[in-house]
């Protein structure tokens, strides 16, 4: 299964660089709009390697790529991270966000066990929404450590359910363009 993941990774992070190579110096895109897009590219690759019939995986999958996405985020805020110091705030968002996120990442793999017609159905706007979320959250965090400030536990909770519920919605409306996209594109 390592292979596999590695493989999964290593296309979703190619995917990403495809995606992604010039929007750090684009002069058409205000940086809201680049961190927008950025948020939004990842959230549905995160969704689509989500959907790989590999039950139990995904956190082990998702996390890398979401680092990578705080990796992209950082550098477009002029606050670049290494892809360490990206792994260590997601983790810290997944933390504050608690059993909520693992009971989500338990039920995808349950889906994709026993009930592998229901996991389809669920996968792509909880992914997605779950991916957004972290955007978003990391987003506000790296805004407030750019002001010398530091977002309390409460406040990052309260961002996680309003960007999850919001990236919910997006992530419906994306699903069928999801679920057409391949990463070996």
């Amino acid at each position: 299964m390592t292979s596999l993941t590695d493989d999964l990774i290593t296309r979703a992070k190619a995917k990403i660089e495809h995606e992604l190579t010039a929007i750090e110096s684009r002069q058409d895109l205000t940086q809201a709009q680049k961190i927008s897009q950025i948020i939004h590219i990842f959230s549905a690759i995160c969704a689509g390697v989500a959907v790989q019939p590999i039950p139990f995986a995904d956190i082990f999958l998702l996390t890398p790529i979401q680092a990578y996405m705080g990796v992209i985020l950082s550098a477009v805020m002029g606050q670049p991270l290494s892809e360490r110091e990206s792994t260590e705030i997601v983790k810290e968002i997944a933390g504050v966000a608690g059993l909520g996120l693992l009971a989500q990442q338990l039920a995808l793999g349950a889906y994709k066990t026993f009930l592998p017609f229901l996991g389809g159905l669920t996968t792509i706007p909880l992914v997605y929404g779950l991916t957004y979320a972290i955007g978003r959250v990391m987003e506000q965090y790296l805004m407030a450590r750019h002001k010398n400030q530091q977002l309390s536990s409460e406040q990052i909770k309260k961002l996680w359910t309003q960007y999850k519920k919001e990236g919910e919605a997006r992530g419906k409306q994306a699903e069928g363009t999801i679920k057409k996209t391949n990463l070996d594109k």
